[in-house]
């Protein structure tokens, strides 16, 4: 259960020096195990205990030692208490001990916790995420502190766009807007263009370059798939046109024929990468909290995310990529390349700025952020901003 729980938490079983090694098959019992994890036999008393933590704890292999007891008839619990503690005391490593049991093992308890510090645990896998998070915390604190990076954008422009959306009373930026606040702020964004007509929709594609992608695009329209206001992967001239039509007649039966509508937005298909999600919420007490996890379709269904506030230093950003569970999906399985994860890392920080620049945004989502194989970047392929008129 412990070794489950090792590996499980990130952790790795020490390999013991073969000096570490001769003194427990020395002093252990033929029967037990001197091999990570070493078994002392359940009629081990306090003094084979001690044996196997001094020799264990000696080792320049071992960080951390999680001792295990299992109480018996002969098992005396206050003395091996004892000596836990007393390994504490000298060999400067994080000791923690597991006394299974409840009133058999209170005498042992009590002295550990009282006499010694030593942390107590009644199951194993409490004991191996209390000695992960140890880890994680040491690895925190010898972690080398980085300035905040700042990019070069243009500030003053968003600022600009951000006041003329709320003076025309747009709130919710559409995602023509959003996109081009993106963009003045070094985001790399997909190829895209605003259409008024087919014809020009039809040239914006070839331009582009097909297949292309048609998203309906006006004030009121927020929730594009929901009112038949995309459509994906149109290959030539013929297709671009025939959406066209469909789509403006398709979202005005649906919203109603005074709908404004600013046309379609046309954008390059991009080829299939890894879909995550950028986000970030004001809070009224903390601030600015940025959210980090897998896009698309994933974002509800997994809810995998991680959280920092704004604004955060360079290595804070790979941090948030690392945290969540299903990171060894960009990092790549089963043959797929490992995803551009220092690409993430530099929009992480954009988005930091972006949001600690401008006060007024109160949600913004980048969904989804499209990710390719490392070296070779990503791509924003839909985003909202949401705006507060009170800074």
């Amino acid at each position: 259960m412990a070794t489950d729980a090792c590996i499980r938490e990130g952790l790795q079983l020490a390999k013991f020096r073969d000096y570490t090694k001769k003194s427990l098959q020395f002093q252990m019992p033929m029967v037990g195990s001197i091999k990570n994890p070493v078994d002392v036999i359940g009629d081990a008393r306090h003094d084979r205990y001690r044996a196997a933590l001094v020799a264990v704890s000696a080792d320049d292999q071992v960080d951390q030692v999680l001792v295990i007891v299992t109480p018996q008839t002969m098992t005396d619990v206050a003395d091996i208490a004892k000596v836990v503690g007393e390994t504490k005391e000298f060999c400067n490593k994080p000791v923690v001990a597991c006394l299974m049991g409840l009133t058999d093992v209170s005498s042992g308890v009590d002295i550990l916790r009282r006499q010694y510090g030593v942390p107590t645990f009644e199951f194993p896998e409490n004991a191996m995420r209390a000695l992960a998070a140890k880890s994680q915390f040491g690895q925190w604190v010898r972690s080398r502190i980085k300035d905040f990076k700042r990019f070069d954008v243009d500030k003053d422009g968003v600022a600009a766009l951000l006041e003329r959306e709320l003076a025309e009373g747009r709130p919710n930026l559409i995602e023509l807007k959003a996109l081009e606040a993106l963009e003045l702020y070094g985001f790399p964004v997909v190829p895209h263009k605003l259409a008024t007509s087919a014809d020009e929709a039809v040239a914006v594609a070839e331009a582009i370059g097909y297949p292309v992608v048609m998203k309906i695009s006006g004030p009121q329209i927020l929730h594009k798939t929901d009112v038949g206001g995309v459509a994906l992967n149109l290959a030539s001239a013929a297709a671009v046109r025939g959406s066209y039509e469909e789509m403006l007649e398709n979202v005005r039966h649906r919203m109603g024929e005074e709908t404004e509508i600013w046309g379609v937005l046309i954008q390059k298909m991009c080829e299939a990468g890894k879909e995550v999600i950028l986000g970030v919420k004001r809070d009224q007490r903390f601030g600015p909290v940025l959210r980090f996890g897998l896009g698309g379709i994933y974002t509800e269904t997994f809810r995998d995310v991680a959280f920092r506030l704004a604004p955060i230093r360079e290595n804070v950003a790979m941090e948030m990529i690392r945290e969540i569970r299903s990171i060894k999906l960009l990092e790549g399985v089963r043959g797929e390349p490992p995803s551009d994860l220092s690409a993430v890392a530099e929009c992480l920080m954009r988005l930091s700025q972006f949001v600690v620049d401008h006060p007024r945004i109160s949600e913004l989502d980048i969904n989804p952020l499209l990710v390719d194989p490392r070296g070779k970047g990503t791509m924003v392929a839909d985003a909202r901003i949401i705006l507060s008129e009170q800074t």
